[in-house]
């Protein structure tokens, strides 16, 4: 049986816990420090509290050490990686090669996609390091997904599926790093992507005026899952490290449905990786949660279409959320407008549109009566004929902000008679307690059910009591209690708990095989492998490459490479011939010009279908 693993993000220990109610099997998180969300810290104690409590459903921890290292902080970052061995952390997630030279305690370590894993030759590699998961970079397609599985099949392999997606291979961008000195690769990215740009040709010509041209729209593989799973990918990934946690319930619900739904028609192959079932007092909606607009991006390659302007991957509007579509204005009236639609609306929504401007506005409705709808004060360039989109909704909110899923193990309890009491088994675990035998002068059995159901307050429900036929002995309530609160204390034991708990490697002492030619040919001298402490540098001499060069960083390079990105401008404008797009009438090299003028040249490497940004000082 193969476990599929549905990957959570958890910002702060509520998240996480929210994330294992609402059906996670694993769940990843950054720790104080050397996390690439430098926002998203959480304390040991606060990562101990959520491995104690996923681990009563199997539920796995990842902590994210994925940043790069400085010199001084070597020390530091083995100490925290012996901090989160010692309470039970499965796994964590590395970037920065240098780890790997460290005196490392025995726990799993991923591959982070900051590790850039797009080829076999990489995951190969990273598998002959002692690797038990790579995280695959984004922009792979479903069958390249399935070529790294065949040539490397035992290698665990773990896609995203839904959130925000980076326009940069991860690993590979330093623009953020290049224009306010703060590092993607430090988990400080500032969104540059995220920001306006003009498009200008060589001559200076504009060919777009302040879009944002490097904004993705967010991934939404929902219903995708069945062709990732025969691809051979086994973890499933939410992103949103920084996201509140309504989003996670939302989401995480969500792919818990599909991916049980797949596991159930398929149940002689697949499994779940972890335990419990979960019930939940809302509909799952990927719609109402924050989102920029869904794109399967490249999971089948590019997808040509017959549109001048292809916005399947790119929201050149927005970076910000606009949420679902609810419908058009109908009718303007001074104080309100009519919606046409069928969904039905509260006071305090949170509406918005594009503008006649190519713009964003939002406003916040004060009634809502019926499909009329009375706003705080009324949006200015609201036309008649405008779509609308709802990015916060008042009720479905309301029902995320209370208790909204719980979670329960089934277990099956076994009652039986011992020569000086009673015994109670779940699986392959019994108690008991001595007890005389006293002939019941009635039925004991629905008492004996009703006691020994009383799980409340446990991660377990009893889906059946079995009792042998010819038992006919009075036990007090109090007794069956005993037996209860001694099985549930058994089964919740670190040692029980142990038996799902992901197996671990010991990298401790490893000498790191040295890699073949092939393998260094691929891994050329430059400050894209991110070096930037003593061990990184150490660990790649050893692998055989002659390193001089520092991490970006470090060295700060001129004429820099900021960005390799699958989005390409040529494609999105309808300007690639290759994919049956127009001649372009521009002369290259392209630029894109942020509004204080700074400019960044634009390389499109067709062989590689990629384009790339280059910095220009």
């Amino acid at each position: 049986m193969i476990p599929l693993e549905l990957l959570a993000p958890a910002k702060d220990l509520a998240c996480g816990l929210a994330a294992v109610d609402h059906g996670a099997d694993a769940v990843y998180i950054g720790a104080q420090r050397f996390g690439a969300r430098a926002a998203a810290g959480n304390s040991i104690e606060d990562i101990r509290q959520l491995c104690d409590y996923a681990h009563q459903f199997a539920v796995k921890v990842y902590v994210t050490v994925n940043t790069i290292i400085f010199d001084e902080e070597l020390e530091t970052t083995e100490q925290l990686i012996h901090q989160l061995a010692d309470i039970g952390v499965d796994a964590i997630l590395v970037q920065d090669m240098g780890i790997l030279r460290m005196n490392l305690p025995p726990i799993a370590l991923h591959a982070s996609t900051q590790t850039d894993n797009r080829t076999v030759e990489k995951v190969r590699w990273l598998a002959g390091l002692g690797f038990q998961r790579v995280v695959l970079a984004r922009e792979l397609s479903v069958d390249e997904i399935a070529v790294i599985h065949r040539e490397v099949p035992d290698m665990s392999l773990e896609v995203f599926v839904h959130g925000a997606l980076c326009v940069s291979y991860s690993g590979l961008c330093y623009a953020s790093q290049y224009c306010f000195g703060r590092s993607a690769n430090r988990g400080a990215c500032a969104q540059f992507c995220r920001m306006k740009f003009d498009l200008l040709d060589a001559d200076g010509r504009e060919i777009e005026h302040q879009r944002h041209l490097l904004s993705l729209k967010d991934l939404n593989l929902s219903d995708y899952l069945e062709e990732l799973i025969q691809a051979g990918a086994t973890s499933f990934k939410i992103e949103g490290r920084l996201k509140d946690v309504s989003y996670v319930k939302n989401v995480v619900a969500a792919y818990r449905q599909r991916l049980d739904a797949y596991i159930e028609k398929h149940s002689d192959e697949y499994c779940r990786a972890s335990q419990g079932h979960c019930t939940y007092t809302f509909t799952p909606n990927l719609n109402k949660t924050f989102n920029r607009g869904f794109t399967n991006y490249f999971l089948h390659g590019r997808q040509p279409d017959r549109h001048q302007v292809r916005t399947d991957i790119f929201s050149p509007d927005t970076p910000k959320a606009m949420g679902e579509y609810v419908g058009y204005v109908k009718e303007m009236r001074r104080d309100s407008f009519n919606v046409a639609g069928t969904a039905s609306f509260a006071n305090g929504d949170g509406l918005c549109f594009i503008n006649q401007e190519r713009a964003l506005e939002g406003f916040r409705v004060n009634r809502a009566e019926g499909n009329r709808l009375y706003p705080q004060q009324m949006p200015q360039h609201l036309h008649a004929g405008m779509a609308l989109y709802r990015n916060n909704d008042q009720e479905f909110e309301r029902l995320l902000s209370r208790k909204s899923a719980e979670r329960r193990i089934p277990v099956v309890m076994h009652l039986d008679v011992t020569e000086d009491g009673f015994s109670l088994r779940v699986g392959d675990t019994t108690v008991a307690i001595a007890c005389e035998h006293q002939q019941a002068e009635k039925p004991q059995w629905e008492n004996i059910i009703r006691q020994l159901s009383k799980l409340g307050g446990t991660p377990y429900e009893c889906s059946k009591v079995e009792i042998p036929v010819d038992f006919n002995y009075f036990i007090p309530s109090s007794l069956l209690a005993d037996l209860r609160r001694l099985i549930v204390k058994e089964l919740q034991t670190p040692e029980i708990a142990a038996a799902y708990r992901v197996e671990r490697c010991r990298l401790s002492g490893r000498k790191v095989p040295p890699i073949g030619s092939k393998g260094a040919a691929y891994l050329k001298d430059s400050y894209e492998l991110n070096i930037s402490n003593r061990l990184a540098r150490d660990f790649y001499t050893e692998q055989g490459l002659s390193v001089q060069t520092s991490a970006f960083e470090l060295s700060h390079p001129k004429n820099a490479l900021l960005m390799q990105c699958r989005h390409c401008l040529r494609y999105a404008l309808g300007c690639c011939v290759k994919h049956g797009g127009q001649k372009p009438q521009w002369r290259e090299p392209l630029y894109l010009r942020l509004g204080d003028g700074r400019r960044f040249r634009l390389d499109f490497d067709c062989r590689n279908c990629q384009m790339n940004v280059y910095a220009t000082d």
